[in-house]
């Protein structure tokens, strides 16, 4: 019988642990996708199909910036595989990887300050996304 409870109290260890996982990705997608939807609508500002305003740059910034706060902390080993474009050069380049978060949020922060206007806007947030892209290319599975 005590067989039986160890096997059980294992597979319960086993499940909790594939939740953990699977909220980590869940919500590290939530959060990419509310950064890329805020984000969209300044790129377009940027490239002049759409005008500028305030409000949804610094709204985006704001998301960005907070974002990438608690992005850091969604990718434990236990969250590798799963429905997700993570690349397994994450955990091997930990500390590269989340230093780009780091840097995010400190260029979105820095932006949230600087910008007031188009002139600024595309002198600024470039810097910004660039982390995106950085991030994107070194560390995203392309499908």
């Amino acid at each position: 019988m005590r067989g039986w409870t160890i096997l059980a109290g294992g597979l319960l260890v086993i499940t909790a642990m594939s939740a953990v996982a699977a909220d980590a990705i869940e919500a590290r997608q939530a959060i990419l996708k509310g950064i890329g939807d805020d984000t969209r609508p300044v790129a377009a500002m940027l490239k002049g199909e759409a005008p500028f305003e305030l409000a949804k740059v610094k709204a985006a910034l704001k998301t960005q910036a907070e974002g990438a706060d608690k992005l850091k902390d969604l990718f434990p080993d236990n969250a590798r595989t799963g429905k997700t474009e993570a690349s397994p050069r994450i955990w091997a380049e930990k500390e590269r990887f989340l230093a780009i978060y780091a840097k995010l949020a400190a260029d979105a922060r820095a932006a949230e300050s600087a910008i007031s206007d188009e002139a600024s806007l595309k002198a600024t947030f470039p810097k910004v996304v660039a982390n995106c892209k950085a991030c994107h290319d070194d560390f995203r599975v392309k499908k």
